[in-house]
């Protein structure tokens, strides 16, 4: 059978200030295309569909394009509601959906009820774990402490039960959102940890064939039998390195894995570029840059005079605009931006703890603010999904 695994489509995202539903829009076509071209069985879409729970109308529209497409295609689609979307709003017509083709898989209760789908081989068995926030489903599953890898584990004991009660040579793909051990993050991920961890190991995977992964949003291959996609789309500098791709994934009749990265459309390329201002406007080797999404960082030691303004003469796409000037970690002049940079809410706290006390917080005080901080995470999962 051959699956094409995508995710994290975010419909309705801005890069910056810029409009990317035209974008997202080629990116659908171009699924479309693939499908149709490369002979492909089925479709996986691994979550974080919408970039929110209450997505703008163009998006909902752009949606509604994608599945009258793709069952247009006759080719199944299972896809899974992400930490951003409201899984109760995807949902919404699953059922009549579902006779199309397109299985949305969005409730936690049915992770061991999966889409069967066969091939000359037998069947493959789907099986969707939509986002499983640990405050919202702790009770669910029987776990005694709200933690990832406590719900996934349970989420996958349910579907090896399943599994279990499945002929022989029966073959398995399971779709999940969550950060996995060893995956690497990116800046345009909203933060999903609970009790100051938010990974859980590959090793919660053990029993399947294929586990196609949404959440970070860049292609990587945890195991040969654990892979994200990635986003197709960037959406934030930080991404500037990724190469943005589907996997195309073959499984064999004996659960064997092939698998090919497919690139995705680029509306435009990104470029980080570095250093003073005037050095920046006259550096030749920058000129490769010139057509694309520029953030520029200047380290000039005192802020030049209309910085956007100029770099937009040579750079017409520049997007982002950062000051660092070129000083020493202890110089009190350092922004505050920079002194927080890669620092958890945790670790601020702590920090703040220590500035007006004198003394950081000790293990009680750590626990208390660590329980603070997954409550109010809590509180706002359960809000968006009232809405």
């Amino acid at each position: 059978m051959r699956i094409l695994h995508t995710s994290d489509w975010h419909l309705g995202r801005a890069f910056h200030r810029v409009n990317m539903l035209g974008a997202q829009a080629g990116f659908i076509g171009h699924l479309v295309t693939t499908v149709r071209e490369r002979g492909v069985d089925s479709v996986v879409v691994s979550g974080d569909v919408y970039d929110r729970a209450v997505p703008p109308l163009a998006a909902v529209e752009l949606f509604d394009d994608a599945l009258h497409r793709l069952a247009d295609l006759g080719v199944p689609t299972v896809m899974i509601s992400g930490n951003h979307d409201s899984a109760r709003r995807l949902g919404v017509g699953a059922g009549l959906i579902g006779r199309a083709g397109i299985h949305l898989r969005t409730e936690a209760s049915a992770c061991g009820t999966p889409v069967l789908l066969s091939d000359t081989f037998g069947d493959v068995a789907f099986y969707g774990l939509p986002y499983l926030e640990p405050a919202l489903v702790r009770d669910q599953f029987g776990v005694e402490k709200a933690g990832h890898e406590a719900v996934l584990a349970a989420a996958m004991d349910r579907v090896r039960a399943d599994l279990a009660t499945r002929p022989p040579g029966t073959r398995s793909v399971v779709l999940a959102h969550a950060f996995v051990t060893g995956g690497e993050a990116s800046d345009s991920e909203r933060d999903i940890t609970v009790g100051g961890v938010a990974a859980v190991p590959a090793g919660v995977f053990d029993g399947v064939d294929y586990a196609a992964l949404g959440h970070l949003h860049g292609s990587q291959t945890i195991t040969e039998r654990v892979r994200y996609s990635g986003s197709p789309l960037p959406y934030s500098f930080s991404e500037a390195e990724h190469r943005k791709s589907m996997w195309l994934v073959d499984l064999g009749a004996d659960g064997s894995i092939e698998a090919e990265r497919v690139d995705c459309p680029v509306p435009r390329p990104l470029a980080r570029i570095r250093g003073p201002l005037e050095e920046l406007l006259a550096d030749p080797g920058l000129t490769r840059h010139e057509e694309a999404w520029v953030e520029a960082t200047l380290t000039d030691p005192v802020r030049p005079a209309e910085p956007m303004a100029r770099l937009t003469e040579r750079f017409p796409h520049t997007l982002s605009l950062v000051f660092d000037p070129e000083r020493s970690p202890q110089d009190p002049d350092v922004s505050y931006a920079r002194r927080l940079a890669g620092r958890s809410d945790q670790q601020i706290a702590e920090d703040f703890v220590a500035h007006v006390r004198g003394a950081g917080p000790d293990a009680r005080e750590q626990a208390v603010l660590q329980d603070a901080f997954d409550a109010v995470r809590a509180d706002e999962a359960v809000r968006e999904v009232a809405r």
